[in-house]
């Protein structure tokens, strides 16, 4: 499926931002599954510097320096992404969870796409005992690990209500797990949360939703928005298969991987220092339109 991405950020300040340095992740990569065919940033007021490059983690990362004042700043993102269909897993084909734990623990690999970055604690996700008790009841012994990372999205799905606004960004996966609400970052949160309980590697997945829906399906959570979702790892030979606990589906052929990392703090599609006073309105707009 070929889709032309588009967002546009709009920052409104209180008071004139006299200097403002920012690190921009709002360009897709080539990914397992995704091809990028063009990408175009504008920004407005124009940087005074710009400089572009990868993180650690191979999300494509472009730094700015801002030094014109000004009361509202601007920043539209496009793209042209190509996304292959993924083939329908078989869960129960995927090596018992027990046996993926006692793997990640024994990898000497300390490289980006090991999974041994994804088992322990974060900025944003801590291990608590609540969240991995809860998760722990979706992986009896011997489960299959995507049985199991199944049985816990769809869990999360049941239990949680989606509701914009109940959280923040800075919500922590406890607080969101007390109120069995929020949005599609809090559930990726929690999920990951409690995989990592059980040491079990869980990655955290920036990107997009398809505005359109498929005709006679019901309209995904999350659309003309930013969207979140869950890498699990399933041991070397099974690798990677992403989760969606906000819709209770695998990640597939309706969603386009912007960025990837431990949790929200890595993926922040902008960060930075302002130097402004007073308050700040943020409002985004997203559209993920599929031409064929």
């Amino acid at each position: 499926m070929i889709y032309d991405v588009r967002q546009t950020t709009v920052h409104t300040y209180a008071s004139k931002v006299g200097f403002a340095r920012d690190v921009l992740r709002l360009t897709p990569i080539d990914r397992h599954h995704q091809r990028v065919h063009a990408t175009d940033l504008d920004i407005v007021p124009k940087p005074a510097a710009w400089r572009e490059g990868q993180d650690f983690f191979g999300n494509r990362t472009t730094w700015i320096v801002l030094e014109e004042p000004h009361d509202r700043l601007v920043i539209n993102a496009v793209a042209r992404v190509v996304v292959d269909a993924v083939g329908e897993p078989t869960p129960g084909e995927t090596p018992n969870w027990e046996a993926v734990r006692d793997e990640v623990l024994a990898t000497r690999d300390l490289g980006p796409t090991s999974p041994i970055h994804f088992v322990f604690p974060s900025r944003q996700v801590s291990l608590v005992a609540e969240i991995r008790n809860y998760a722990a009841e979706c992986f009896p012994p011997d489960c299959p690990v995507l049985a199991g990372a199944i049985r816990l999205m769809r869990r999360i799905k049941a239990d949680f209500t989606y509701q914009i606004g109940a959280t923040t960004v800075s919500t922590t996966p406890e607080r969101s797990f007390v109120l069995r609400r929020g949005v599609c970052q809090d559930f990726a949160h929690v999920m990951i949360a409690g995989m990592r309980g059980l040491g079990l590697p869980a990655a955290y997945v920036s990107g997009y939703l398809r505005t359109i829906e498929r005709s006679a399906t019901a309209r995904l959570a999350g659309v003309d928005a930013m969207h979140a979702w869950v890498q699990v790892w399933c041991g070397s030979k099974a690798g990677w298969y992403g989760l969606d606990p906000t819709n209770a589906m695998l990640a597939g052929e309706d969603h386009v991987v912007l960025a990837l990392g431990r949790d929200y703090a890595d993926v922040a599609p902008i960060d930075g220092v302002v130097f402004a006073a007073g308050a700040q309105r943020l409002a985004v707009t997203v559209s993920v339109t599929p031409l064929g």
